[in-house]
């Protein structure tokens, strides 16, 4: 798309001989012949470069330079002189203005600075929108939902957005906890430092150490050069520890004494590294429960949890799923180039019918799936899965065989094992748990059955 060029000028004949020279370089221009009429154009337009006569009807064109950068930092104006003062030249510059012309000079002059300065204004829009779309990701406008409890989440959030204390957040896998926690860290005075996101369910132990504190060359086999470790990449920002439950306590001593002194050891070292980072953490696990039973540092808890907000599952704000779902059937047309897509009624109704044992996450999977099938620009029924179709997917009966957690916990992960073939990696993700928690239960349940 051509760049736009206002010229604003009261002699028309000038801002018609101007028009166009500008117009056979392929410039889209615009004419006004006073400041207010240039202004109003400003409002409803948007212009790359303002060319302005410095004597206007109405306001002076240094002025009026001015005031349009304050305005419209990201456009460029040149302006127009009669007599080409140094005065007004420098005056105009310092008013924000990109260069100035001198009234009658050729086109070999005026046509290479146009192109720079439409250069300039194209890239500091480009700018504009990246920020715009950062802001975006960490702000509290991805979250979506009237109801309730969603609401009184997102109200906690914003009330400790603004201090620096440690967050944690607790809720189901998949309720968007890591939303919450870019919210919180673009709400905070730390928004402009980095924020860095990790897995603590993810990797091993000894890995999960030098992710999170770095290490020296040296330190272990491979170990080839110095690493810096995520808490000192997300200095002067946030840390976000997800899965914080699955930590291996040794690791969980060393995040103690991070919280407590702002210090910690890599791998290898023997000086400690300061870092001035807020640790934003979440769970799906009750992690006082877990304390009881020894999984968790009790004194970590009550470190993490100065300030918790639970997240609600999706089966408990059904009234926010029409409203989610149309925003990611929206997102998702176009990614694949498509305009106008729209949920049928009864495709809402089975929505709103699903007990979501997979909450927000389930729900985006869904909706992609459905519009890539789509063939036309209304979601029906009949793209949904099939268990959603015949209602075999509400909510999950009581009669199961046995009221005792322990062995219904050991059916579960059994079936997951034989559903994904014995793939531990895919039957933790289907459970909703940390691959290390899988791996403890199953150490559990060997350790339970009785040997021949």
């Amino acid at each position: 798309m051509p760049a736009t060029i206002l010229l604003i000028d009261d002699e028309p004949r000038l801002r018609s001989l101007l028009a166009r020279i500008l117009s056979l370089e392929e410039y889209r221009v615009l004419e006004a012949e006073d400041a207010r009429s240039g202004l109003k154009t400003l409002e409803r337009e948007t212009v790359e470069l303002v060319i302005s006569d410095v004597k206007l009807p109405d306001k002076n064109g240094i002025a009026l330079a001015e005031e349009i950068k304050k305005r419209y930092p990201a456009t460029e104006i040149i302006v127009l002189t009669a007599y080409g003062t140094i005065a007004d030249g420098v005056t105009a510059i310092k008013n924000g203005a990109f260069d100035y012309i001198v009234k009658g000079d050729d086109n070999e002059k005026i046509i290479p600075l146009v192109s720079r300065a439409v250069e300039k204004a194209q890239l500091q829009f480009r700018i504009q929108r990246l920020e715009a779309q950062v802001n975006k990701q960490y702000s509290f406008d991805p979250i979506v939902g009237q109801s309730r409890v969603i609401q009184q989440a997102v109200d906690l959030a914003r009330r400790v957005a603004v201090t620096d204390t440690t967050v944690l957040l607790m809720g189901e896998t998949g309720t968007g906890k890591e939303v919450f926690a870019r919210a919180i860290h673009g709400g905070s005075p730390r928004r402009k430092g980095p924020f860095v996101a990790i897995n603590c369910g993810a990797l091993g132990k000894d890995i999960l150490e030098s992710e999170l504190f770095g290490h020296r060359a040296g330190a272990f086999t491979g170990a080839s050069r110095d690493q810096k470790g995520l808490f000192a990449e997300a200095d002067k920002g946030t840390i976000f520890l997800d899965e914080i439950g699955e930590m291996p306590l040794d690791l969980q001593a060393k995040l103690l004494r991070v919280l407590e002194t702002h210090e910690f050891l890599r791998v290898g070292d023997t000086r400690p590294t300061h870092t001035d980072v807020r640790v934003v953490a979440a769970t799906n696990r009750h992690l006082a429960q877990e304390a009881e039973v020894g999984h968790f540092r009790l004194d970590l808890y009550y470190r993490l949890s100065v300030f918790s907000i639970d997240l609600p599952p999706l089966r408990e704000r059904l009234g926010d799923v029409p409203v989610l779902a149309e925003q990611f059937a929206r997102q998702e047309a176009a990614k694949i180039g498509r305009r106008d897509v729209r949920l049928s009624d009864g495709f809402v109704q089975r929505l709103k019918q699903h007990y979501w044992k997979g909450n927000i996450r389930e729900l985006k999977n869904i909706i992609e799936r459905a519009v890539i099938l789509s063939d036309s620009s209304e979601l029906t029924p009949d793209l949904l899965p099939y268990d959603m179709q015949t209602g075999a997917a509400a909510e999950p009966s009581n009669d199961a065989d046995t009221f005792d957690l322990a062995t219904r916990e050991r059916q579960l992960i059994r079936r997951a094992l034989r559903h994904t073939n014995g793939n531990k990696t895919e039957a933790a993700r289907l459970l909703g748990i940390g691959l290390t928690s899988l791996y403890r239960k199953l150490a559990e349940m060997d350790a339970d059955t009785p040997t021949s």
